[in-house]
Order: structure tokens, then sequence, then C-alpha cells
């Protein structure tokens, strides 16, 4: 029987300063990969260590490890951390670019913070009867889908640019079009999205956080509208990046 002998490899990073910091931890991690320092099958410092080491929160650190795996250069083990897979990035998986150039999942997460508490409070004021009917039919799926265990993120999407349309600004409608397209396109986003927000005990919360909103918008109560989209889009931010 062949044993393998998990290798820890410590090594200090250079703390980092800027808008992307996910690309500067990228790089330092890859880098350090590429070098040798790690070999493949070595495990790399925790989620935690890593944090304070480039002096940042766990949001670009996830990002930065979430791309290394999309490039193929890592892969995860629930329960057990991030180990080194490949010392280079193959031609057919390089998303270095892509990465460079794109909205980042923190991006996402911090427009929908700011934007989606003013929409739902238009939603809650304006929405019409038709509005309300379109909505309770989608939160009426959701409930369907949880009690079968499953998170579809199609609902979800269905629901919140349900809610933009309820608010009859059409910039706000296209607003919520440009967040929804940005997270089909990040690839970093899906993934992070997966392992956080489809969680059993997370699924359960995310719909009850939904039906209260609907609730809301149904009321026309848009003080408690706002605060209950202002209190799902904080879950949201904690559920991604401190889960």
């Amino acid at each position: 029987m062949r044993i393998l002998i998990e290798r820890v490899v410590n090594i200090n990073f250079n703390r980092v300063s800027n808008k992307k910091l996910y690309i500067q931890i990228y790089n330092q991690i890859f880098s350090e990969i590429q070098s040798g320092s790690f070999n493949i099958g070595d495990k790399l410092p925790a989620e935690r260590e890593l944090c304070e080491q480039f002096g940042v929160s766990r949001a670009p650190v996830r990002q930065a490890l979430s791309a290394l795996e999309l490039n193929g250069v890592i892969y995860s083990r629930q329960g057990e951390g991030v180990f080194v897979k490949n010392t280079q990035v193959t031609t057919e998986n390089s998303q270095v670019g892509f990465l460079m150039d794109s909205i980042s999942p923190e991006d996402i997460v911090e427009a929908r913070m700011n934007i989606e508490p003013v929409i739902v409070k238009y939603a809650a004021l304006r929405a019409t009867d038709e509005d309300i009917e379109d909505l309770r039919l989608t939160i009426k799926k959701m409930e369907e889908e949880t009690k079968r265990g499953v998170y579809v993120p199609e609902t979800d999407e269905e629901l919140h640019n349900g809610i933009a349309k309820a608010s009859h600004n059409e910039l706000y409608i296209q607003f919520m079009s440009a967040i929804s397209n940005a997270m089909k396109q990040q690839e970093m986003w899906q993934l992070i999205r997966d392992r956080t927000v489809t969680r059993p005990d997370y699924r359960d919360i995310n719909f009850i956080e939904h039906k209260s909103l609907i609730e809301a918008i149904e009321n026309h109560d848009e003080k408690d509208a706002v605060e209950k989209m202002t209190f799902h889009m904080q879950n949201l931010y904690e559920r991604y990046w401190k889960a």
C-alpha cells in the first residue's frame, strides 16, 4: 500500500494593496507554486492564515483560491483544505486574461448591497396586483424547490428581477439585468455560490428571507421592504465571504 505524506509548506507572503486584491494574491500564490515552493499534493495555508499574511479579509483570498482552482492549479477537499494540483496553468484551462478584465464577485455583492434596497423600496410603493401575483408564483416555486432540497439560481434570479420589474423604473430593471448577467458570466461567483449559498442550512434561510420580502411588497410597506432587503443583502455578504 502506498502511503501519501501530506506536506505543509510555510511561506511568508507580502501584504497587498489594490482594488483588485485577489489578482495580486492569485499572482503571489501562483508564483510560489511555479517556483517550486509548493509541490503537487502540498497543502496551502488555511484561509485564515492567508488573510493574516496578505493583510486582507476573506473575500479576496477566497476569490484568488477560486481563480486558481478554475485554472486547474489547486483543488479543495471539504473539511481538509486546499492542495496543489498542477504547477502550471494548462492552455485549455487558462482564465488569467478573463479574470483580469472581469467584474469580481466582490463587485457583484457590493453593487447588490447598495442598489437592491433602493429597488425594493419602489417595488413596495408601485407594485400592481399583476406584479404581486407574479412574485407570489415565483416564491411558490422557490418554496417547492426548497422542500425538495434543491436551490435553483434561476428562480432566485427570477424573483429579484421580478422585484425590479415591480419598481416600474426602467433603469432599475436594467441594473438588475446587468447584475444577473454578471453573475452568470463570472465563474468564480458560481464556484463560491455552489459552496456556500446552496448549503442546506442556507437554502432554508434563503427562502424565508425571500418570502418576507414578498410579504412586505404585498403590504406596500416600503420601510419594511427596505429593512428586509438590507438584511438579506448583508446575509448574502456573510454567506459568501464568512461561511
